[in-house]
């Protein structure tokens, strides 16, 4: 069985090929470090994860990266805002973002670069296309000669003429063409800037993902991802670049999730809506949430309320008694010698489908069905008198393993009682007293885990049960 993905450069599904036998070269877009994720950043950060747990799953040795964003205009405005420097709000939101999606499933990638720590590469690759005549410098800043890249426009299957209207020079800008787009921006009075050949100044928005890209995986690469809102025009504005520098395909596959809604609208600020991850896991179990966002195929638009995120609750309850009720039997059954193959049988059959529907574009609704008919067989099988150890095991086995590549577990943990969680807050507080802040951070994600919610005022820390 060959895996499918749908991909974005070809609007068809296709069979997955890698550069290398076994092995997968990722990048998957990561946010702006300015604030908390919202349920927007949180999508594309729970369903790229779980693509790569399932091509690990299916047996790929894979090397992920994702990036941060740690200088831009919204950091600058925050800064200004805050009274911080730009450095410290990225470093505030960037340990929140590991945080939060920490919670949630996601494994840390194996490089998170950052646009600060790779300002040399940037000015490099904009100063190759410069020498290739793909960029000019005009005014301190730096454009990029779109007109000048046949293939612009082939990933969001646009023509020239058609991204034209509409385009326009904005005050301050000295372009060649309305197309073009920025590489580098000349430093404004009080804003951090770097030294540059065009003069003091910071990268463009979408040079960073080029230049990391060839740094951390390569001129080509596998699979890059993000949210359908990157496809036009950050993920073609990629392309054109690194291609006209490398004169090679970019990325052979290109995936992105659809968007969010919240209660049937679009989120957005203006509307009131915007939720931001660390706000709802005050209130909902992680688990829960990932579970959600997996509900629905990634390429689909999902509809957030929290009307929806009880209904998913009571259904990711259902799993966690069906896995409860088979860890109970395998208490009090034996290794029984009668014939058990009816019952392996349909397990392993349930182990095809989970397969067969991953395969196909990574469609985790369906495999999430293929789940819940496990919970159905292991119910059917717990009601049997008599037992057998091995398919019992079997059945935790396969729990563990589909859930495993979805991210979550459907395993009861054990709450705390009062006196063990005031222990730990007692120790968080000695912890901090130390300045052992790792300590006292692992003890805050261990009551997060369970669900035990923490607020730091100045009368003490308060607990209470999410």
């Amino acid at each position: 069985m060959t895996i499918q993905m749908y991909n974005t450069l070809t609007r068809t599904k296709e069979p997955f090929r890698p550069i290398e036998e076994g092995k997968v070269k990722m990048y998957v877009c990561g946010p702006t470090v300015y604030n908390y994720i919202h349920i927007g950043n949180a999508r594309p950060a729970i369903v790229f994860d779980t693509v790569r747990k399932y091509l690990i799953y299916r047996g790929y040795d894979v090397q992920f990266v994702s990036n941060f964003t740690d200088v831009d205009d919204k950091l600058i405005r925050a800064a200004k805002e805050i009274g911080e420097d730009v450095p410290a709000v990225a470093d505030r939101f960037i340990a929140a973002y590991h945080e939060d999606v920490g919670t949630l499933g996601c494994t840390v990638a194996d490089a998170h670069p950052r646009v600060m720590e790779n300002m040399g590469i940037i000015i490099e690759f904009i100063q190759a296309l410069i020498d290739k005549d793909f960029a000019y410098e005009s005014g301190g800043d730096v454009y990029y000669r779109t007109r000048k890249f046949d293939g612009y426009g082939k990933l969001s299957h646009q023509s020239i003429d058609e991204l034209k209207v509409g385009a326009r020079i904005e005050a301050g800008e000295q372009k060649e063409d309305t197309l073009d787009f920025t590489l580098w921006k000349a430093a404004k009075e009080g804003e951090i800037s770097w030294e540059s050949p065009w003069g003091e100044g910071r990268p463009g928005w979408h040079i960073e993902c080029s230049a990391m890209v060839k740094k951390y995986l390569g001129d080509t690469i596998d699979i890059h991802a993000g949210g359908q809102d990157l496809a036009f025009p950050h993920h073609e504005n990629e392309i054109a670049q690194t291609e006209a520098l490398t004169g090679k395909s970019f990325a052979n596959y290109w995936l992105h999730n659809g968007y969010i809604n919240i209660d049937n609208e679009k989120m957005s600020k203006s509307l009131g809506n915007f939720v931001l991850v660390h706000d709802i896991l005050k209130h909902h179990d992680p688990q829960v949430l990932r579970f959600f966002m997996l509900s629905v195929h990634y390429r689909h638009p999902i509809n957030y309320s929290e009307a929806l995120l009880q209904d998913t609750k009571q259904a990711f309850e259902r799993l966690q008694t069906a896995y409860s009720n088979v860890l109970q039997r395998l208490d009090s059954s034996i290794d029984l010698a009668e014939d058990a193959s009816y019952w392996t049988e349909k397990i392993n059959e349930l182990e095809k489908r989970f397969v067969l529907e991953m395969d196909d574009d990574f469609n985790t609704a369906n495999a999430i069905s293929v789940l819940f008919d496990l919970a159905k067989l292991a119910n059917l099988y717990t009601r049997e008198d008599n037992t057998n150890v091995r398919v019992l095991q079997q059945l935790i086995h396969k729990f563990d393993e589909f859930t495993g590549v979805l991210g979550f577990s459907v395993k009861r943990v054990e709450s705390l009682l009062d006196e063990e969680i005031e222990a730990l807050l007692d120790e968080r507080v000695q912890a901090r007293k130390d300045r052992n802040f790792a300590r006292a951070d692992e003890i805050r994600d261990q009551l997060k885990g369970l669900n035990i919610l923490l607020e730091d005022t100045a009368q003490g820390t308060r607990w209470k049960r999410g």
